[in-house]
């Protein structure tokens, strides 16, 4: 069965309740989908999965330490990631705080891991990935949501 593994960092629990709701957008495609924080990720986790969903609050305008971390880490099974589905979304503390930008560094390391990088639904009006602002309201839930969906019904096509 077609696998989506969503791997998120989160200081106050925004990119958490994000993360929880990529995940259930995933599940609506009827694959498997499973969620870890990044400390209790290994990047050999990635290789089970078809798409990686990563998602990180908005530090300076990247991904935070933990995110970066994880990915720098992620370079000895590089090699192994081509063509899986990737897409990001990210928390930020104010509207222009950073949030598309964090979400251009994950796109960033997915490309260099050779991924298929995956965007919003044009019906979520996004361009990017999700984005919340605080803590994640209906509309954020929505888009999450919608983007983890869009990801594993791709996912799912792919291994058709």
């Amino acid at each position: 069965m077609p696998k989506v593994l969503v791997i998120y960092d989160s200081r106050s629990g925004n990119t958490a309740k994000m993360a929880d709701e990529v995940a259930d957008g995933a599940r609506l495609s009827g694959i498997e989908v499973e969620v870890k924080k990044v400390q209790d990720a290994k990047p050999e986790d990635m290789l089970d999965a078809d798409g990686i969903i990563f998602g990180s609050p908005n530090h300076f305008g990247t991904m935070s330490e933990k995110m970066k971390a994880f990915i720098n880490d992620s370079v000895k099974v590089r090699k192994k990631m081509e063509n899986k589905v990737g897409a990001g979304f990210s928390s930020s503390g104010t509207v222009g705080g950073g949030g598309e930008t964090t979400i251009f560094s994950l796109i960033q390391a997915m490309m260099i891991h050779s991924m298929i990088i995956v965007g919003d639904p044009l019906e979520a009006t996004g361009h990017y990935g999700a984005v919340g602002i605080g803590a994640p309201d209906d509309s954020t839930k929505d888009i999450c949501r919608k983007l983890g969906k869009r990801v594993g019904e791709l996912v799912k096509r792919l291994a058709e």
